[in-house]
């Protein structure tokens, strides 16, 4: 069905709303809605965070009685089911909507139609698809863990030139200048929770925190540690909430503890994963060394790679990027696909997807 250039800009803007919850509305997706009558916008609202109310309810708020008889263009799917919060699809029927066109339908099993389907029985025409991609985009770990159980994992990596990310004594504060670090955490700040290493921890001591763009909210710190190698006192341990992955029970200060063995002495990766999809991380920022981020890729784990190149040579004595098996033919190379690249300040950046 071929839709008015109207739609296309209400929906836009609908996305444009949904973005500022970019940061804040974990575990929940990020929503937008547009009301829209007679040409002109009568009501508008984004989601901002879990237990607040929904996009579709506050652009009712804001648009009072010119809500009845127009059409709402909404990112995603209106909820069917009682969460935090009531049905938005009630709310939208009682206010008298007539149309509502929706991005994308809702991946949740909760949903998954039933918005649509509870919609239509009340008599509201219901049309969808219309930049679903784009509404795909901004909730891809929302749909990850929805459809795969797991979150969206991002692995962040800075490096030489020569793809050195650390001394040989495992110095490497720092290899990038200031910009990258900036927009390293604007990543960090979109993310439901930060994952490193034990040997990361003993070597940098990280808080894995967000400092250098403004954050309301930290994203939960995990560490893999299978050993129960990481400091009392160690930074990302400062406040509650981390959340520390070992091969036998144990305690740490302010950490959580869950045995996820692998034998060996070490950690079971897939199912520290599907833990964390069962906990509501969405989107999970790797920041690890060559030995776990060699193991997320081996474990196929790994769906975009963040990387920051600095104008420097490391030599060949540095800690490289990924522990992998030693290869005998190009054809064994791991293929991937450069979705962006920007120069930030002297260094360069390579966002790439696997698979």
């Amino acid at each position: 069905m071929s839709l008015p250039a109207t739609d296309r800009g209400y929906m836009a803007r609908a996305l444009r709303l949904a973005a500022q919850g970019l940061n804040t509305t974990t575990p929940n997706p990020r929503v937008g809605c547009v009301l829209a009558k007679d040409g002109a916008i009568v009501g508008e609202g984004w989601h901002a965070r879990a237990g607040e109310p929904h996009a579709e309810v506050l652009a009712l708020r804001n648009a009072g009685e010119a809500a009845r008889g127009a059409t709402a263009y909404v990112t995603l799917e209106p909820c069917a089911h009682h969460g935090r919060t009531p049905p938005c699809v009630d709310a939208l029927v009682a206010a008298g909507v007539v149309r509502v066109v929706a991005a994308m339908r809702d991946p949740n099993p909760l949903v998954a139609g039933e918005g649509f389907a509870r919609l239509k029985q009340a008599g509201v025409e219901v049309e969808s698809g219309l930049l679903e991609v784009e509404a795909h985009k901004l909730n891809i770990g929302f749909v990850s863990r929805m459809t795969r159980g797991r979150p969206w994992i991002r692995l962040k990596v800075a490096a030489s030139l020569d793809g050195g990310t650390a001394l040989s004594n495992g110095k490497s504060q720092w290899i990038t200048g200031p910009e990258a670090r900036r927009h390293a955490h604007a990543w960090r700040a979109r993310s439901c929770a930060i994952m490193t290493g034990s040997g990361t921890v003993l070597d940098d001591d990280p808080s894995l925190t967000v400092r250098e763009v403004p954050c309301t909210r930290q994203p939960r710190r995990v560490i893999i540690d299978g050993r129960l190698q990481t400091p009392p006192h160690a930074k990302v341990l400062e406040g509650d909430g981390a959340l520390v992955f070992a091969s036998d029970a144990g305690r740490l200060p302010n950490a959580e503890v869950v045995a996820m063995p692998a034998g060996a002495g070490r950690v079971d990766l897939v199912g520290v994963v599907a833990e964390l999809g069962r906990r509501g991380i969405n989107e999970l920022m790797v920041e690890g060394g060559v030995r776990l981020n060699g193991a997320l890729l081996k474990a196929g784990l790994v769906d975009e790679l963040l990387i920051y190149q600095a104008p420097l040579l490391l030599g060949n004595h540095a800690r490289g990027m990924f522990d992998m098996p030693d290869l005998t033919d190009l054809a064994q190379a791991t293929p991937l696909h450069i979705v962006e690249r920007r120069g930030l300040g002297p260094d360069i950046f390579l966002r790439a997807r696997l698979g």
